[in-house]
């Protein structure tokens, strides 16, 4: 578009990358490869609608600087602790021997030997781009396989950055005949100057000029990039990569208390940008230099995309981890990144490579990056597919995954997956209720506070099947899942059906169509956390205490709560409940689906859910609440449960022509009439008025102590 300004080139780019996205999300395609065709389709391979690559790549470059800011944002000494020592091991042998195998194969299809070492580093070095924007999609960034290859995707660009600096640097100083021993003392210098400069001012000044900033959101997001552009701007001018510098300034401030607010506002700012780096990716490709690099390409290609995974693999089994982690964290690997292309780049500018052996770089870059999204994005039913294939790669013993999380786990009633902010609620209550529960998840982390806690805990994926082999399912008479996926939750109902789970399964939806499809499937219980939370906060809305006199003086005080399902209250009618007696204050008013009940009778019966007021003296009131919310244990001492029985009234009997009612039958059997069979037609919850004819068959609802004796008496 020669002649056309920068905003309409812009409008032009993102209209074709939008109607590129809505297409690609119609038939289920990832939004990378979208963008991706649209620089393909905008660049001067295409239509040539991008007349100045360098104003895309201004704004790629900040993407990438906020993206790898984030990452630094996020990194802590713990997972430096944790995950070092397998990112180290495997980032570097990853390396060698992709680049051994990668030179052999370039050697064999004869290609220089200068052309040949660039080509099989190139293909050494993985996206940490596209791998975090990928884990951070599925939300697996904090997994253990997400945290592991992130960790030795850094250690790649550290490898890549000081290659890059000693081409650049060794280049620079053979023009000016300058001796090696100045060239490296050089690089030591400038990398002294900038941790030592990062120190001063992360010590000294950056937190005042947090604090100020902090006090207005906006202000707050514009240092935080110009910060991140900034500290990658200064890396730069000193000989070091862009991304080197706006990596540390995120490790700079991820020992703040800001970090999780900021990381929160610009990720929307940082996919966005991002946008312009894959549109400048796509844009690249020179057609004209790939004619006789197809075939050439396609072995470097199936290379990278089955050999980097199987490297990785090998790796990680041999350290004790299990063949899935090691399989979800090799698929990091199988794609070439911007930094292969930015050596590339780097070779041609200095003449050591071709523009031929540039353009095999980026069609290899563009086919591995394309395959390897499809491949991270169903890891899962690829996994499930190759599982079998896998074991090859994990030892008998995986002990670095079963190190504090023992494979033998106890007896449980309940199994709780997913102990995010959600799961972490139910955990609570149900740990306050005295369940015997047994913890999920796939985040160490997670799992280290919870055994701390006291709570049995287990690591592993809820995905996969072989991982429900080792959960004690036979006395789990609940499964909880607390994931929001639907084709992960399908998977969890499938596998433990397929494993003859006889206990219930309860699901949590995103919305009513995932609730209603969990129920066709088979859950038994539906979690719906957004509306129920919606319907407490509508509830709140009616609170009954706005609507309270003034005390004037006088020693009483109010007290609103909401009564939990476990209270032994729950079901009972204020009379039945020793409030008063025992504590000296009163229920006042209840409020209840957004109604509230004023001065309730002695026979108002409460439920769970309800918004109590207690009246009574200040020292008293916290005696009424404890009283309130005691909890039912999860079975009774004598292990007594409900039970159901099948009486008859017999033709002489004196209960008949009498109403349940009159007959007190609830308190003289310590049963519930929920049924009764007469004259062949069924009557369901009959109520107190109801009279009883002569063979009438009653089904009977209550503890199993009181119903076990009714059934010693078929007929009364």
């Amino acid at each position: 578009m020669a002649g056309s300004s920068l905003f309409t080139e812009i409008a032009v780019i993102l209209s074709c990358a939008s109607a590129i996205g809505i297409a690609g999300m119609k038939f289920r395609q990832p939004l990378i490869i979208a963008y991706l065709l649209t620089g393909i389709l905008a660049g001067p391979a295409g239509l040539g609608i991008i007349s100045a690559p360098e104003r895309i790549e201004a704004f790629a470059q900040i993407g990438i600087s906020i993206l790898l800011f984030i990452v630094g944002l996020k990194l802590d000494p713990h997972l430096v602790k944790t995950t070092g020592p397998v990112a180290l091991a495997t980032g570097l042998g990853q390396v060698l021997f992709t680049s051994i195998a990668g030179f052999a194969i370039a050697i064999a299809f004869g290609i220089p030997l200068i052309s040949s070492l660039y080509l099989s580093i190139a293909l050494t070095f993985s996206s940490t781009i596209i791998i975090v924007k990928l884990l951070s999609d599925k939300k697996e960034i904090d997994s253990l396989h997400g945290r592991i290859a992130v960790g030795f995707l850094i250690v790649q660009d550290i490898i890549a950055i000081l290659a890059m600096i000693g081409l650049t640097s060794f280049s620079s100083g053979v023009i000016a005949g300058k001796a090696l021993p100045i060239i490296l003392g050089g690089l030591v210098l400038k990398g002294g100057a900038l941790f030592l400069g990062l120190f001063l001012v992360t010590r000294f000044v950056l937190p005042t000029l947090l604090f100020h900033c902090a006090r207005t959101q906006e202000l707050l997001v514009v240092f935080s990039i110009s910060w991140a552009v900034f500290l990658g701007a200064a890396a730069e001018f000193l000989g070091f990569s862009m991304e080197v510098g706006s990596f540390l300034a995120g490790v700079a401030m991820s020992g703040t208390g800001y970090r999780d607010s900021i990381g929160a506002r610009l990720v929307s700012v940082r996919d966005f940008l991002l946008l312009f780096f894959f549109i400048n990716l796509g844009a690249q490709l020179q057609w004209s230099a790939l004619q006789n690099q197809v075939p050439k390409a396609v072995v470097f290609s199936v290379f990278v995309l089955i050999g980097n995974p199987l490297i990785v693999m090998a790796i990680m089994g041999y350290m004790g981890y299990r063949k899935r982690t090691g399989f979800l964290a090799g698929l990091a690997v199988a794609q070439i990144s911007e930094f292969s292309l930015i050596l590339g780049a780097l070779g041609v500018k200095l003449g050591h490579i071709s523009h031929e052996t540039m353009g095999l770089i980026t069609l290899v870059g563009v086919v591995t990056i394309v395959t390897s999204t499809y491949m991270i994005l169903f890891s899962g039913p690829l996994y499930n597919r190759l599982s079998r294939l896998l074991g090859l790669f994990e030892r008998s013993n995986p002990y670095r995954e079963e190190s504090g999380f023992s494979g033998q786990y106890h007896a449980t009633d309940l199994i709780l997956i997913g102990l995010g902010s959600y799961g972490s609620s139910l955990a609570d209550n149900l740990l306050e209720r005295k369940y015997n529960l047994m913890g999920v998840d796939f985040n160490p982390e997670v799992l280290d506070l919870w055994r701390s806690r006291g709570m049995q805990v287990a690591y592993g994926d809820a995905g996969d099947p072989e991982f429900h082999e080792t959960l004690p399912l036979t006395d789990a008479k609940w499964i909880i899942s607390t994931i929001r996926e639907p084709t992960l939750n399908s998977s969890i109902l499938f596998n433990l059906k397929s494993r003859g789970y006889t206990g219930k399964v309860a699901l949590t939806a995103a919305n009513p169509q995932e609730a209603q499809l969990y129920q066709n499937f088979g859950a038994d219980v539906v979690f719906r956390p957004n509306c129920d939370a919606a319907e407490q906060a509508i509830d709140s809305l009616a609170e009954s205490r706005s609507l309270l006199p003034e005390t004037k003086g006088w020693p009483i005080a109010f007290q609103e709560f909401r009564l939990k399902s476990g209270s032994t209250a729950s079901g009972k009618t204020i009379n039945e409940i020793p409030l008063r007696s025992r504590t000296g204050t009163s229920i006042i008013a209840v409020s209840r689906a957004g109604r509230i009940h004023f001065d309730p009778g002695p026979d108002f019966r409460i439920y769970p859910g309800d918004r109590l007021v207690l009246m009574g003296l200040s020292e008293n009131i916290n005696k009424a609440l404890s009283l309130m919310q005691e909890l039912h244990e999860f079975e009774s001492q004598d292990g007594e449960r409900f039970d159901l029985a099948e009486i008859e009234v017999s033709k002489d009997s004196q209960h008949a022509g009498h109403s349940l009612a009159e007959l007190g039958f609830r308190k003289k059997y310590h049963a519930t009439v929920i049924g009764i069979v007469r004259d062949g037609e069924r009557m369901m919850f009959p109520g107190p008025s109801v009279k009883l004819n002569p063979g009438d068959q009653l089904l009977l609802i209550g503890l199993s102590g009181p119903v076990e004796k009714l059934k010693q008496q078929p007929v009364i």
